[in-house]
């Protein structure tokens, strides 16, 4: 069941980014900066922050709910806030080194990566 309720909130994530991305990205009319997934991510990161408090702190959401919101939704909405999530619960636990080359490696990583993604796809 948890299974199919993460793919189910990973649907409707994906096509809450969808929706919101374009919304802010029309509305800056002509912008070049990426407002729209700026938006996506920071609004992601305060609602996995409000979500994940609340299920730990008030133990409002059993196991197959919470995978469908911070798994299935904000999965699909956006992974950003799960790095964030993941990264403020290694700083939450004093593992500051950790965190520190979670953040640098993903983002580092994550721009050298798709710069080869696109050198490999025009060798093609």
């Amino acid at each position: 069941m948890t299974h199919l309720l993460v793919f189910i909130g990973a649907g409707l994530g994906g096509l809450m980014r969808f929706l919101a991305s374009t919304a802010v990205q029309k509305a800056c009319n002509g912008w070049v900066f990426p407002l729209g997934t700026f938006v996506v991510n920071i609004t992601g990161c305060l609602a996995i922050g409000f979500l994940a408090q609340l299920a730990e702190s008030k133990n409002l959401l059993q196991p197959e709910y919470r995978a469908f919101f911070l798994i299935g939704i904000l999965g699909g909405y956006t992974t950003f806030s799960s790095f964030g999530y993941e990264t403020f619960q290694l700083i939450r636990s004093g593992e500051f080194v950790y965190a520190t080359a979670n953040a640098v490696l993903q983002v580092v990583l994550g721009l050298f990566f798709v710069w080869l993604g696109t050198v490999l796809a025009r060798l093609l």
